[in-house]
């Protein structure tokens, strides 16, 4: 049987994250009763905690939505979301998950027949998120991981903010990342200043800012391509590689310390093939960017002018 891999799911998914009072429930009511949201069909809306904020039931009828509630982690199962489709037969479902709640183990749920995750959204309040990022970094990764969307709102204090980004990115690369005050989104706050000299001949990354490099090469290929850098790295050497290619990179802890993520680009060097697994180097290489299955895409792609023998750099990337 031939399956249309491109063919739209028959009920989309929705899928709401973000700890508690994070502005779910706000951004869902709003987006609820907007023109541009409206189908013909039935909308099931699932609440699995419940904020400050509210939902009116029947303002939320007059657009279609109804609403089920999930008190227990326990009780949102895939038998649970089988009867909901039964009951309401939804074109659409909205879920706003519970921030305390691992979301892996809804994306392992096997879904109602028909049913698709279309998009992922993640709401965050600005003003607490140092502390959850502290204290409940695996949550939150889980949150951000494969969103389309990361929308900070309560964003008073603006300092803070290239760092949360940053955050965010390196987790999931391809997400929106948006920021929001009291007067609505925050635009052009960053500027383009990075902590090295974008002009130099070689462009020199200090070990410390390495994060803000490897972030910056994928968002701004336009400062980077053709220009030469040097940094020091770790050499890793997938078997599948061609002899003279290697992937320099550093080790950066994206949720904790059992889950360690290697950034790293791709890089052609004449003498790869005497590089071995671990090594460390420093590495100077004109920035070009190609299309590359390994990165599903286009991508940097370094060309190295000299690789060297570094001493090792101890601490993991911070961002």
């Amino acid at each position: 049987m031939e399956i249309d891999m491109m063919k739209e799911p028959d009920v989309m998914v929705y899928l709401m994250t973000g700890f508690l009072d994070s502005g779910k429930t706000q951004f869902l009511n709003f987006t609820l009763s907007q023109d541009y949201f409206q189908i013909d069909g039935k909308t099931l809306l699932i609440l699995c905690e419940e904020g400050e904020e509210q939902y009116d039931p029947m303002e939320m009828l007059k657009y279609g939505v109804v609403i089920e509630t999930v008190e227990d982690k326990e009780d949102l199962t895939e038998e649970w979301l089988e009867e909901m489709n039964k009951k309401h037969e939804p074109e659409r479902v909205v879920i706003e998950y519970n921030g305390m709640w691992q979301v892996s183990e809804f994306e392992k749920m096997k879904l109602p027949a028909g049913w698709a995750i279309e998009q992922k959204i993640t709401t965050v309040d600005a003003s607490t998120f140092q502390m959850y990022l502290t204290n409940l970094k695996p949550l939150f990764v889980e949150m951000v991981k494969g969103a389309e969307l990361v929308l900070f709102n309560r964003c008073e204090d603006k300092k803070p903010l290239a760092g949360y980004r940053r955050s965010v990115k390196v987790v999931s690369p391809q997400a929106e990342v948006i920021f929001e005050d009291e007067k609505g989104e925050i635009e052009n706050i960053f500027g383009d200043d990075v902590p090295y000299d974008l002009n130099a001949p070689v462009i020199e990354i200090p070990r410390e800012d390495y994060g803000i490099w490897y972030i910056d090469m994928q968002e701004h290929p336009e400062r980077y391509k053709g220009k030469v850098v040097e940094f020091v790295a770790k050499v890793m050497k997938p078997k599948a590689f061609p002899s003279k290619v290697f992937y320099p990179g550093r080790m950066a802890m994206t949720c904790c310390e059992a889950d360690m993520t290697f950034l790293g680009f791709m890089c052609k060097a004449k003498n790869a093939r005497l590089l071995e697994t671990k090594d460390w180097v420093k590495v100077r290489a004109r920035v070009e960017y190609e299309y590359m299955p390994e990165y599903e895409g286009e991508g940097p792609m370094l060309y190295a002018d000299y690789v060297e023998k570094a001493e090792p750099i101890e601490e993991i990337v911070q961002f």
